[in-house]
């Protein structure tokens, strides 16, 4: 019997659920939020679609955060957006009283569980996860490279008008601004890019896929959940399956890429240990550079976070 537990029912820890529930990758699948009536309606709703899915997965929900007992893995989306007047401290913190109230749920009910972080910043909150439960690192990891290479690709196969499962490509580095497009090794089954996109709108995708977050946002005026939730499922299908995929995964780094004690997005191995094998993968000395940038800014928002541990 596999477990699966989605603490934050909020519209990313729903297409997380449901996509699962699609993939029957679980056997059981529940939700905890603290607004009363979220998680069961939501859990019920999803339930109701399961004979239609032909889909045998269990589903429930519930403030009480004992629901998440016995869960083999907790995918964890919840935390606050950043409101006016909030400087990045003030979120910071907002969000690391969050994730010490969740981690502490997870250690006491679910102590042999791994954690997939999604909430942002997530190399901090992932950081932050690792530390306060003292799990293994490998045990505890997060989500943004596989969205944030989604994004890339869906606007390379829109560019060059070819099909996005062609495509493969990989961004690495902090989830933000400063996240590294591997421009040199993207390909359509093998053919490199630049034989169908021009150097000048390849940067312009690189640019657009680094503020594809604020894109959906200034559109819908909300962030977006459809591709966060289906990447957060991706990687947990990849370690409940022991499919062992190579993904970008914010993973603890020890000396790999130059640096030690952050999480940051790098290629990784996700198999039934979790993070399994950190990978590191040719790159031009510009991208070297631009990952050294990422990574230094990630490092930073870490030493920041230290100080309210």
């Amino acid at each position: 019997m596999t477990k699966v537990a989605v603490i934050g029912a909020g519209k990313v820890g729903e297409l997380v659920a449901f996509g699962l529930v699609q993939s029957e990758v679980a056997n059981e699948i529940v939700l905890h939020d603290i607004i009363k009536g979220v998680a069961e309606g939501k859990a019920l709703d999803m339930y109701e679609a399961t004979p239609v899915l032909y889909s045998d997965t269990k589903l429930s929900g519930s403030t009480d955060p004992s629901i998440i007992e016995g869960a083999d893995m907790v995918v964890v989306p919840a935390g606050s957006p950043r409101k006016p007047g909030m400087d990045r401290m003030d979120l910071l913190k907002v969000n690391l009283n969050i994730c010490k109230s969740v981690v502490g749920n997870i250690k006491e009910y679910a102590p042999d569980a791994m954690i997939l972080y999604i909430a942002n910043p997530v190399d901090v909150m992932t950081y932050s996860a690792m530390k306060i439960s003292g799990f293994n690192p490998e045990r505890v990891f997060g989500m943004a490279g596989v969205l944030d290479t989604a994004r890339y690709r869906t606007f390379l196969s829109m560019e060059a008008k070819v099909s996005a499962k062609d495509i493969s490509a990989m961004v690495l580095g902090g989830h933000g601004d400063a996240m590294v497009p591997l421009t040199s090794s993207t390909t359509v089954n093998g053919v490199p890019i630049s034989h169908f996109v021009s150097e000048e709108k390849l940067a312009s995708i690189v640019e657009r896929t680094r503020k594809g977050g604020g894109e959906i946002v200034n559109i819908l005026g909300y962030s977006g959940y459809y591709a966060p939730g289906i990447a957060a499922g991706e990687m947990v299908k990849s370690v409940l399956r022991n499919q062992r995929r190579v993904l970008p995964a914010v993973s603890y780094l020890t000396g790999q890429y130059g640096f030690s004690d952050i999480y940051a997005g790098v290629p990784a191995i996700l198999g039934k240990n979790g993070v399994e094998e950190i990978l590191e993968v040719p790159m031009s000395e510009k991208e070297k550079a631009a990952l050294n940038v990422s990574l230094t800014s990630v490092k930073k928002g870490i030493e920041e976070a230290k100080t309210l541990l």
